[in-house]
Parts: C-alpha cells; sequence; structure tokens
C-alpha cells in the first residue's frame, strides 16, 4: 500500500509550467548519475534546432505542450474509424490518460539554479511507484516515451509533422527498402524546415538503461544506411523517470551529410514547394502544408464531428493568425495574451448590447473567430479548432471514404475473412499492409486533391457552424472567462486543460 506518510490531499492549484532537464550527447552512453540535479545547466534560448554544443539545458514547458504532443504522435488510426467516428475519443483517452493517471509534479532546487527556472518538475506519482504492475508501467512507459520525444522534436527543436518511418519514409523512391518487414528501423521521421534536413527518431521511455539505447542507436543506423545519400540527422530520445527523482530526457544525436532533402510531396509547377515546417503556420501559401495540418488533425476533427450537440461550444480568438504563429513551443498561451484577453474583454461588454441572434456575426466583424472545442470525455483535455480547418478536414474525410469505399481489401466487408485464423503476428503484419495501401492511395490522390480542399478551407472562413456540423443549430458561444481552463491556440487548433487536474503535487 502507499506509506502512511504521503498525505492524502487534492491536487494543488498553480500554474501548469515545469522544467525538464535535457542531456545532448552525441551517442548513448550510461545513464547520467543524478546529474539532472547536478550538474550545471545551461538555459535554453528556444534555438529551434539542436544547441550549439551538447551538454545540460533545463527548458521550461507547459503541460498544454505535453498534452498537445500526446495527442499528435503515434500512429494515424483515422482510416480505420471512417464509419465509426465516435471512437476517435477512445484513441484520444488512450494517448492522453496514462499521462494523468501515473504522472506528478514535484518542487526542486538543483545545485546550479537556473534563472527564471519554474522550479517543479514532473516525476512519477504514488500509484505508480506502489500500485502499479509491470505491464501497465510498461505501456505507461510507451506512452511517455513517445509524447516527450514528440514534444522534444516539434515543440523544443522546431521539427516539422513527424510521420510513422512504418509507412515508406521521406523518400518515395526507397518506400520499399523502409518497408522491409526484415530491417528493425526507428519509429518515426520528420523534416526540418530551419536545418533544410531529414530526421529519423527513435523513442525510449520508462527508466532508460544503456542497452535499450544502444538498440534504439541501431535502429537509427539501419535507416540511416538507407538514406544514406540525402542530408539528415538521426535522434535517439530517452524520457527516463523513476519514482521518486526527476523526469528528465537524454538526446543523443548524428549527423549525415549528403544531398538536399527533396521538395514536399507532390510539389508541381502549380503548386509553391513551401518547406512546411510547422504545418499550420503555411496553411495560407501552400497546399500541401494545408492538407498536412488537415491530416494531421483528423482524430481530433472526427472527435468534434462525433460529439452530442450539448458538448459542443465555440470560443472567441483572434482572427489574426500570426499573433499564434510559433515563437517557443507551438502553443500560445492564452491567459498571457494581451490581445485575446482586451479583444474578449470588449465582445462581453458588447454582448450586453447586441441580439443573440446576429451576435456570433457581430463578434466575427470586431477580428475574433470562433473555434469550435469539446472536452473529451473521460479527460481533462478540451480540444477544437477553426472552421476554415475544419471544412478542409470534412472534405477530406470524404476523400477518405471513398478510398475506403472502392479499394478492395480495405472496404468493411472485406475485413472479417480476412482476420479469420490468423496469428496476431500476422493481423498485425496485415493491418500493416492495409495502412500502407491507405496511404499510397491517398497520395496518389493529392494532385487532385490540392484545390478541393483550399476550396474548402476558403469556404470554411464564411460558414455557419451549424452548416459545417450539419446540424440545425449553432454550438453555444462561450465569452465567459472561464478561470478553471487554462487555455492556449495555435494558427487553427485549440486546446485547454482544466486548472485544478494538473498532474498532482507530490506530498
Amino acid at each position: 500500500m502507499i506509506p502512511a506518510h504521503i498525505v492524502d490531499e487534492p491536487p494543488l492549484t498553480y500554474a501548469d509550467s515545469f522544467d525538464i532537464p535535457v542531456l545532448f550527447r552525441n551517442g548513448p552512453a550510461n545513464k547520467p548519475k543524478r546529474q539532472w540535479r547536478t550538474a550545471k545547466h545551461e538555459a535554453w534560448n528556444a534555438s529551434d534546432g539542436f544547441p550549439a554544443t551538447d551538454g545540460w539545458y533545463a527548458p521550461t514547458t507547459t503541460w498544454r505542450e505535453i498534452i498537445k504532443a500526446a495527442t499528435e504522435v503515434g500512429r494515424d488510426v483515422t482510416p480505420h474509424l471512417q464509419n465509426q467516428p465516435r471512437y476517435a475519443h477512445g484513441e484520444l483517452v488512450a494517448r492522453v490518460s496514462p499521462l494523468y493517471a501515473y504522472l506528478g509534479a514535484h518542487a526542486v532546487t538543483p545545485r546550479h539554479p537556473i534563472p527564471g527556472a519554474e522550479g517543479r518538475r514532473l516525476t512519477l506519482n504514488p500509484v505508480y511507484e506502489h500500485g502499479t504492475e509491470r505491464t501497465a508501467k510498461n505501456a505507461a512507459a510507451y506512452r511517455v516515451g513517445m509524447t516527450m520525444t514528440e514534444w522534444a522534436c516539434r515543440s523544443l527543436l522546431g521539427l516539422g509533422q513527424t510521420h510513422h518511418l512504418e509507412l515508406g519514409g521521406p523518400i518515395p523512391a526507397l518506400s520499399n527498402t523502409f518497408k522491409d518487414p526484415k530491417r528493425t528501423l526507428p519509429d518515426l521521421w520528420g523534416r526540418h524546415e530551419a536545418e533544410e534536413m531529414y530526421w529519423l527518431i527513435e523513442a525510449k521511455g520508462g527508466s532508460v538503461g544503456v542497452g535499450e539505447l544502444r538498440k534504439g542507436w541501431a535502429q537509427l543506423e539501419a535507416g540511416s544506411k538507407i538514406l544514406s545519400s540525402y542530408r539528415h540527422r538521426i535522434v535517439l530520445v530517452g524520457a527516463s523517470v523513476r519514482p521518486g527523482d526527476d523526469l528528465f530526457l537524454t538526446i543523443d544525436h548524428d549527423l549525415h551529410s549528403g544531398e538536399a532533402p527533396l521538395p514536399p510531396a507532390g510539389s508541381g509547377a502549380g503548386n509553391a514547394a513551401v518547406d512546411p515546417g510547422n504545418l499550420e503556420d503555411h496553411v495560407g501559401d501552400s497546399d500541401d502544408a494545408l492538407m498536412g495540418a488537415a491530416r494531421a488533425q483528423m482524430l481530433a476533427y472526427l472527435a468534434l464531428r462525433s460529439a452530442p450537440a450539448s458538448q459542443l461550444r465555440t470560443v472567441p480568438v483572434p482572427v489574426d493568425r500570426a499573433s499564434r504563429h510559433r515563437r517557443s513551443g507551438l502553443t500560445t498561451p492564452l491567459e498571457d495574451d494581451d490581445l485575446t484577453l482586451a479583444m474578449r474583454a470588449d465582445a462581453r461588454e458588447a454582448a450586453l448590447r447586441i441580439e443573440s441572434r446576429t451576435l456570433r456575426a457581430q463578434i466575427r466583424s470586431r477580428g475574433l473567430d470562433d473555434f469550435l472545442t469539446c472536452r473529451i470525455p473521460g479527460t481533462e483535455v478540451h480540444l477544437g479548432m477553426s472552421r476554415e480547418l475544419f471544412a478542409a478536414c470534412a472534405r477530406l474525410h470524404e476523400e477518405d471514404l471513398a478510398i475506403a469505399q472502392r479499394t478492395p481489401g480495405l472496404r468493411a466487408e472485406d475485413q472479417p475473412a480476412l482476420d479469420q485464423g490468423l496469428s496476431d503476428e500476422d493481423q498485425e503484419v496485415q493491418r500493416l499492409t492495409l495502412r500502407r495501401i491507405f496511404r499510397e492511395q491517398q497520395e496518389n490522390a493529392r494532385p487532385r486533391l490540392r484545390p478541393l480542399l483550399r476550396y474548402a478551407y476558403e469556404q470554411g472562413a464564411t460558414s455557419d457552424w451549424s452548416d459545417l456540423l450539419r446540424r440545425p443549430q449553432e454550438p453555444k458561444l462561450d465569452l465567459e472567462n472561464d478561470e478553471d481552463l487554462l487555455e492556449a491556440a495555435t494558427p487553427e487548433t485549440y486546446l485547454a486543460v482544466s486548472r485544478y487536474n494538473l498532474p498532482p503535487a507530490r506530498a
């Protein structure tokens, strides 16, 4: 049982900021001897790339950034949810709930304090330490590893959208080699805008030792041999945490010279070859960035589309998307955004004088957009998006449905017979094959879909939510200042967490 000296009390109320110790080095080595506490850490200067020198750093982040990473990393399961969009909620719960269940926070006084640090770090809570069986710990370690890897690569180091390598990798001509089932390859790949190179990424989580890191490094080297002609970086992230201690990261990396990356997939003469980076920053000038952003948010779209009307609301954010472009991390906390606060206050005052039936239009005329959002059942997380991105996702979803219905082997009626009598391993191979077929069909449709998604995105800007949702009533426009929520936004998405249900502090 949990020892008696651990007081049973509700979580403390505090802002959702934490310091994450990060050790950069040029290859796997032994786990550092509590250097995450004793070493002199350098301040993190939001370089949007690798620091100039290896060593210890202690960047500060928010729980919102971590949850954003959790909801977006992992296999794209949306092809399996074409006819059952309500199950998108279940997938989001699976990605988020282990973090809430097993992570806590504690105050830390490092030997060499960094000016401006929060003095609070993530750790494992007593439930994990005293009451969780090994299998559940392994599952939690996987989720922590993938989440913190996504956070490190995207929020900290400025990588663009990550993709699972199992679907073929960044170079079409090398796709079959990356798909070779005999090769043990890393988890993810991405394209770094500022560095102008590909990244191959492997994630490890839990009490990560040097043996596990060396296995991950071998996976990266195997992927590097395939990608050897192109300029790339291999990145191994170990998210290590033990009961009673801090969560810290080791980031082992190596740089490989070669040819410049190919233009983004499908870029042609009529489409600007914009290196997407953070996709949402480029949806206005790149059709491929728009398509990538819609793909990245399909899980959230399905969750919003299938939510009961009573659970939907819209929240006001400034129309000016540039105010939410990447500066530090992926999201902009709204409680510190003076523009949003001022415009919301003005809108609340105006609402007292405006008829309810014209309120939404009047608010939009004042420079505020309203993002659709809902709380994901079973979590303390609220997800949302702009009407433009919602419209683009809806059009993309229609195309995905058509792909599934016209492609033999992907149709729902083809599935039961295929799975009968197969071992678990054979079924996994088959599901992977189907995911690859689906992705190939999606890529083949890219040239035709570019203008369709652009048109949907532009039409969405002037559409009512009732039309986009195909429901008779508009969702409630929420102009209240809900102090229970810590909100954040990107150019096209919204995320909020409950202030009172953050990882509990250890007693």
